[in-house]
């Protein structure tokens, strides 16, 4: 399983704005709306920011994770987001977050939906990494980097 595989380039988005995450996560949902109906949009958004509730997905070092198991969801789904300007996550070192990383899946596979949240905390604690991805110019170049990462003994 590598991101790089999970994320297109049309599910790439560079130098967003937003004003709050909240505003941030429905725009990144949006996203999938060539991939699922508009009901099911609804119900991503909902189960996204129900999840940003109990506690929120800002995971540190500019870095946040919303996620969310959606029933009857084939394929995982990932959105990457730059921000042009951070916004508060709430994140557990309360730095704002400027890199944003989406992820829907079905509840039937949860370990699959774990191990890819893993995947993506382990690549964005590399500080090369994330500056890599803010100096990024297009989606293709956002996959490569993730591509070239995943590719990097461990």
């Amino acid at each position: 399983m590598k991101i790089s595989e999970i994320l297109s380039t049309g599910h790439v988005v560079l130098d967003v704005e937003a004003g709050n995450k909240e505003e941030l996560i429905k725009r990144m949902v949006n996203e999938l709306r060539q991939d699922v109906d508009e009901a099911l949009l609804t119900q991503i958004k909902k189960a996204v920011l129900e999840r940003e509730e109990v506690m929120s997905t800002g995971v540190g070092k500019g870095v946040a994770i919303p996620h969310a198991k959606i029933k009857d969801l084939e394929p995982n789904f990932a959105v990457f987001a730059r921000l042009k300007r951070p916004v508060d996550f709430g994140s557990v070192d309360d730095a704002p977050v400027s890199l944003v990383f989406l992820i829907v899946g079905g509840c039937a596979k949860s370990s699959y939906h774990i191990k890819i949240l893993s995947k993506i905390s382990r690549l964005m604690n590399h500080d090369n990494f994330r500056h890599q991805l803010m100096m990024a110019d297009s989606g293709e170049e956002v996959i490569t980097l993730f591509r070239d990462e995943e590719e990097q003994p461990a």
